[in-house]
């Protein structure tokens, strides 16, 4: 068994060509307080929605904020071209949570699809057994489901719903607030299957970068990049004992983790069963970054006792010599 915990992957050709992948996506990850808000549910690539997700599909959409848990209403998606989109409004400042669960379908492959579907999606445990269990000729009808989420800052105010579980088959809950780190620090994230740590699991991390900044100030930025679209190298790792993964944060932007989850099944109608799982969320500055950064622009308070001794000794021997001159 691979004892490897973090293996960095220069090019991963095979989730480029996957086209099952679901995400939930902004185009601003930092928003206002009290504002009308649209997030976009891409089933496709990161890059690319291959079709719109109908509503009788989704068990449970959830928005968790400042402790409270609510269901959008079913009038507030649409669909344009092959996306979905959620609109909804924020309230108070808060470290915000956005889910979706679908419901399960199935679909039956034949042996050649089936192997070329794990390795194009990355399962290359359940690959690698086949070979070595001497399957690899045989078909599979899958029973498959997706639960993807996001996370985004309202206002400057962190708050602590970011770590809050949603119950879902599969789940990535980070153990860190995403909105409180900067550039250099390292992201612990933990991933869960029916409410336990799900341990040895292959995981990978993608990365975009933003067009829109944020600054100190609580304001946005917008500018126009060409490597705001572009779509970078994966990263593989696998969980250890405890279903934790640790992801290098080395630059600002939008960043992405997925899953997937496939078992064999017994005493089925189904041969195998998978859950999909995908986490999306941005990197500013960073409170952390920001908290630091104003220390630095504030004098220390040793200054103060230097500058005030050598006023008083300075004022001692002026008077001194007046003294002295009387």
């Amino acid at each position: 068994m691979k004892k490897f915990i973090y293996l960095p992957i220069v090019a991963i050709a095979f989730v480029l060509f996957s086209s099952h992948d679901m995400y939930l996506k902004l185009n601003n990850y930092f928003l206002d307080t009290f504002t009308k808000s649209t997030v976009e549910l891409f089933n496709g690539t990161f890059d690319k929605s291959e079709n719109v997700i109908d509503r009788d599909r989704m068990i449970d959409v959830s928005i968790l904020q400042n402790g409270e848990r609510f269901h959008p209403s079913e009038d507030s998606w649409y669909e344009k071209d092959s996306i979905t989109y959620l609109d909804f409004e924020t309230k108070g400042e808060g470290t915000y949570v956005i889910g979706l669960s679908t419901r399960a379908r199935t679909i039956e492959m034949d042996a050649e699809a089936f192997n070329d579907y794990l390795k194009h999606d990355g399962v290359l445990d359940l690959l690698e057994k086949r070979a070595a269990d001497g399957t690899l000729n045989t078909g599979a009808v899958e029973l498959y489901s997706k639960h993807v989420k996001t996370i985004v800052q309202v206002g400057e105010t962190l708050s602590d719903d970011w770590m809050t579980a949603l119950n879902y088959p599969i789940e990535f809950i980070p153990l860190e607030n995403p909105y409180d780190i900067h550039i250099g620090h390292t992201l612990p994230v933990q991933l869960y299957a029916n409410q336990e740590p799900l341990a040895n699991q292959l995981v990978y991390l993608g990365y975009q970068a933003s067009s829109t900044t944020h600054t100190h100030d609580g304001s946005t930025h917008t500018h126009d990049s060409d490597e705001s679209h572009e779509h970078n190298d994966l990263q593989q790792f696998r969980t250890n004992e405890n279903g934790v993964i640790e992801l290098p944060i080395d630059k600002e932007g939008v960043w992405y983790l997925r899953t997937i989850h496939l078992v064999e099944l017994a005493d089925s109608e189904y041969t195998h069963e998978s859950n999909w799982a995908t986490l999306t969320f941005a990197v500013g500055e960073g409170h952390s970054h920001e908290h630091s950064e104003e220390s630095h622009d504030e004098i220390p308070v040793y200054y103060f006792i230097v500058v005030s001794v050598i006023l008083i000794a300075l004022l001692f021997f002026f008077f001194r010599s007046r003294n002295n001159e009387n």
